[in-house]
């Protein structure tokens, strides 16, 4: 008996660990987008496109990680469009922090028309993010964000 209860307890401790662990990816192809700004609901939302293979992307992300720490109401997707492994994206975000927010990955590869869908000025340089207000109208920034803008935008369109 003694046996078994320590193959149980052992079985929840690994169980428990492993899926912890896991992060959550889901796929994102062409005709979706509509379908992600639905997800804001009527409120205002941040769509922040990055790369696994983009400097400024792997810089920013952490930061990302504490801008919602400190905001928990913002309502922020991020995507990420490099042509790599879901190891390789849930390695980064887990090293981010970001497991637990609403993450998504280009599946097909960031081509033109995937792009014009979102954006048909965006060229697909990362990062990219889209706000959304409460009314549907976008704000694009191409590079890097200042959060204490971002944090302005949130309570502006709250």
């Amino acid at each position: 008996m003694k046996k078994i209860l320590i193959a149980f307890a052992t079985f929840l401790f690994i169980s428990t660990f492993v899926n912890a662990e896991e992060i959550s990816l889901k796929s994102y192809q062409k005709g979706d987008w509509s379908s992600i700004v639905s997800l804001a609901n009527g409120k205002p939302m941040a769509v922040h496109f990055w790369g696994v293979t983009c400097a400024p992307c792997i810089k920013e992300m952490p930061q990302w990680s504490k801008f919602l720490s400190s905001d928990r109401d913002a309502k922020v997707v991020f995507i990420q469009v490099d042509d790599v492994s879901p190891e390789m994206i849930r390695k980064m975000l887990r090293q981010a922090n970001l497991g637990n927010a609403n993450n998504y990955y280009v599946t097909s590869g960031l081509d033109e028309r995937l792009r014009y869908e979102i954006d048909p000025k965006w060229r697909g340089e990362t990062p990219i993010t889209i706000f959304i207000d409460k009314a549907g109208k976008t704000e694009t920034t191409v590079g890097s964000v200042n959060f204490q803008s971002v944090k302005a935008w949130f309570k502006k369109n709250n």
